[in-house]
């Protein structure tokens, strides 16, 4: 132990070890803590102890060299592809509300999808990195799209249409870090939104061949949400209505008024999915723009981290993690106010879950090393 610490010591200087960056994820986290409190009060022991795992999970990455990590890119893309496959395994995966997305362990549970973020960053942050001066050409794109592939078709098959969107959209921020051509980009964009228009256009219809048919009736919900207003949009008229009943200072936290989101059940998992409605309820505007810039300047702290790394895999990690934080806080709170489709997508280090928590906490102690072993010359 003595010959490790005087290692980490001298490998690493305390003065780069990026404080403000902890201590916006802790605050959040406690903030998230206490709305989970409030939404579920038999769940926040559970949430405590996913901040205080993240936490040490934290602080442990966050002093193992990500360069030594990276090296063993292709056994964690093993790991993904097989705790993906661990679901299917009678008696080893779990199935809730029609979804096999859990799995059991005994003493908790595991959604393999959480971690499938962190390590699809850490093998390409290696993967790309070695074809950096190639990055362009068909073959390393082709390799890179045929080697995601895999995980999002494990991951739709729960069925689980919402991570395999944010995985999609981390892995296009990803090859942008990597040094994509923005001729290229943009060629995809072309291509992109007309095949999204088309798509939607298609979903809507009956007997489409693409979507289950729950589905297909979220995105009817969002596109006419008066039509559904008795089920499928149900929750999210429910939030956008709690989120502006709260005004610009809320009713207080934790209030006990029957006709509050919460206490009236007026939706499901108000602890994970639809946290966002709590929060604006309870503390209002300021509540919400509270949470909003938290999340923004960890973002920002991220790419300043990134900014600094010595080589372009740091700065891969730094950039996906700041894209991933970013994107699925835009997906829930874009489901919270109705702006996207209903989804099952968790608000980073603020909604209940052990899993996504202690990931994201993973998530930033690998951008905390990379923090750690800046670029001197810059």
């Amino acid at each position: 132990m003595k010959f490790l610490l005087k290692n980490i010591k001298s490998r690493y200087s305390i003065k780069d070890y990026r404080f403000s960056l902890v201590a916006l994820v802790i605050a959040l986290s406690i903030f998230g803590v206490f709305m989970v409190r409030s939404a579920r009060p038999d769940f926040m022991s559970r949430q405590i102890m996913g901040v205080v795992l993240g936490i040490a999970a934290m602080v442990v990455i966050s002093l193992i060299d990500y360069k030594w990590v990276l090296n063993l890119y292709w056994p964690l893309y093993g790991l993904n592809i097989v705790l993906l496959l661990a679901i299917w395994i009678p008696g080893l995966g779990r199935t809730v509300n029609g979804a096999r997305r859990w799995l059991n362990l005994g003493f908790t549970q595991l959604q393999p999808s959480d971690l499938t973020k962190i390590l699809l960053i850490l093998f390409f942050a290696k993967f790309l990195s070695d074809r950096e001066k190639v990055i362009n050409s068909p073959k390393v794109i082709i390799q890179a799209v045929a080697l995601l592939v895999p995980s999002l078709v494990l991951i739709v098959a729960q069925p689980n249409l919402s991570t395999t969107i944010c995985v999609a959209a981390l892995f296009c921020a990803i090859m942008f870090l990597a040094g994509l051509s923005y001729k290229f980009i943009g060629t995809m964009l072309v291509i992109a939104v007309p095949t999204v228009v088309i798509f939607l256009a298609i979903a809507v219809q009956p007997n489409q061949p693409f979507l289950h048919d729950y589905q297909q009736e979220r995105i009817l919900a969002w596109l006419e949400p008066e039509k559904y207003a008795d089920d499928e949009s149900y929750q999210q008229l429910n939030s956008v209505m709690a989120i502006g009943s709260g005004q610009l200072s809320g009713k207080g936290y934790n209030n006990d008024a029957t006709t509050s989101v919460k206490n009236g059940n007026f939706v499901s998992e108000p602890q994970t999915d639809f946290i966002f409605a709590i929060i604006g309820e309870e503390l209002g505007f300021v509540g919400c723009c509270a949470v909003i810039f938290l999340i923004l300047l960890i973002v920002i702290d991220c790419i300043l981290i990134g900014l600094k790394a010595k080589d372009t895999g740091g700065r891969i990690i730094c950039g996906g993690v700041a894209a991933l934080i970013g994107i699925q806080s835009f997906i829930n709170i874009g489901v919270a106010t109705m702006v996207l489709p209903n989804t099952g997508l968790s608000l980073p280090f603020v909604s209940y879950g052990l899993t996504s928590v202690v990931c994201f906490f993973m998530d930033i102690g690998f951008v905390l090393n990379v923090g750690l072993q800046p670029n001197k010359y810059q």
